[in-house]
């Protein structure tokens, strides 16, 4: 019997103080998780005859959508047996309050958001499971969001065996693989020494001060971001049919800057830039545990800044990650779709200055100025200025993360 992780807004205020001042998931009654983690952010090796102890590192890539998230998150995901990597699991969180709710709170949201991700950084998916449609069956499910772009979750010891006609549309990049055994996942992250979690669905960095606390846990968040022209240049693209209000107003007439679309954006913005505000500020909660990276910076120097990340991080970059970011940072044109992993990473920089209309990159500058300015994206104040290629739009700038 599936059990539901209710949310409602007047359950919510009655608990927010028990929240405020626990870390812990809010209790429900779910079924317990089939392998429990010790919650450890240390694990122990035997070399030479001796245990050694190395420490475990927890990395959330936090981003918004159209923002390389999926390429950048790839840098992890490459790495290989030791690095148990997760694509967007809140996708589901996300998609079952919508569902149930009509609509997504943002308090419920947010916490919901933080106490799946604590448990997956553990290696629990129980909670998780509570918000996969169809539910599990004894922790077994063909419907885990996009579970091909996690290496981790297509190896080898937790692929079961493909049945042709009955899971064909569910396989894996590297093998054919049938319905994915979460208890089987829950013990191959345990044996992994570091976990990442790549989500564009948490909005404020502030909400998750309890990950970072927690002492079972040793977790830094890298926060991705693009230039929100760019962005949503790129939306326009992906999701053409939720932008045509954008198209029309920029062949048509003036941009109703009151327009529900327009509001979206400016808190889109707002919300990005308070995360980055609280992370640059370095509370003692963040100290060592945050860094920006601009996706501008990452396409003109994937390798220099894959290195600075894995250094923060922690993690020794691995030879293989080093070889499949020269060989997609070089992509064809044919290679490099909406949503591919490949990409000319120079020819991308530049891509949207070109598509966007002046008029909609005006209203852009006017809703999320703040932002531009914290990130150093330049202002443009002509069409002329937009599209020449010699003038940079992308200041020289340095964000300390340590």
């Amino acid at each position: 019997m599936r059990i539901k992780y209710t949310i409602s807004i007047v359950f919510f205020v009655a608990l927010q103080f028990h929240l405020t001042f626990s870390i812990t998931p809010i209790s429900f009654q779910i079924p317990q998780t089939p392998l429990q983690s010790s919650g450890s952010s240390h694990i122990l090796l035997k070399h030479n005859g001796s245990l050694t102890t190395l420490s475990r590192r927890h990395i959330l890539l936090l981003a918004t959508t159209r923002t390389g998230s999926s390429f950048v998150g790839e840098f992890f995901n490459q790495q290989g047996d030791n690095m148990f990597y997760l694509f967007e699991p809140l996708w589901h969180v996300e998609r079952m309050l919508t569902l149930e709710t009509g609509g997504t709170n943002a308090t419920a949201a947010a916490r919901a958001y933080r106490d799946v991700l604590q448990q997956l950084f553990l290696c629990d998916f129980t909670l998780l499971e509570s918000f996969i449609d169809p539910p599990p069956v004894d922790h077994i499910t063909t419907g885990l969001f996009r579970r091909e772009s996690s290496s981790s979750l297509c190896e080898e010891s937790v692929c079961s065996p493909f049945i042709k006609g009955v899971f064909e549309r569910y396989h894996c990049r590297t093998r054919r693989c049938g319905p994915l055994n979460l208890t089987m996942a829950s013990e191959s992250c345990l044996q992994k020494e570091h976990r990442v979690i790549k989500s564009v669905r948490v909005r404020q960095l502030e909400t998750l001060r309890p990950l970072a606390e927690d002492p079972r846990l040793d977790v830094k968040f890298i926060q991705l971001v693009r230039d929100p022209r760019a962005v949503l240049a790129s939306r326009m693209v992906a999701f053409a049919a939720k932008y045509k209000n954008w198209k029309q107003w920029a062949m048509d007439g003036d941009v109703p800057i009151d327009d529900d679309e327009v509001r979206k954006l400016k808190g889109n913005c707002d919300n990005i830039r308070m995360s980055a505000e609280v992370g640059l500020r370095q509370p003692p909660w963040l100290r060592r545990r945050y860094m920006l990276v601009r996706y501008e910076d990452i396409a003109r120097f994937p390798m220099r800044k894959a290195t600075e990340m894995y250094r923060f991080a922690g993690i020794p970059l691995a030879p293989q990650v080093k070889s499949w970011i020269l060989k997609n940072t070089q992509a064809s044109k044919e290679a490099s779709g909406v949503y591919s992993t490949q990409k000319n990473s120079s020819e991308q920089v530049e891509k949207w200055r070109f598509s966007l209309p002046f008029k909609i990159a005006q209203v852009v500058q006017k809703v999320c100025g703040p932002t531009l300015k914290l990130f150093g994206y330049k202002f443009v104040n002509s069409e002329e200025m937009l599209t020449d290629r010699s003038i940079s739009l992308i200041d020289e700038k340095v964000f300390s993360f340590v």
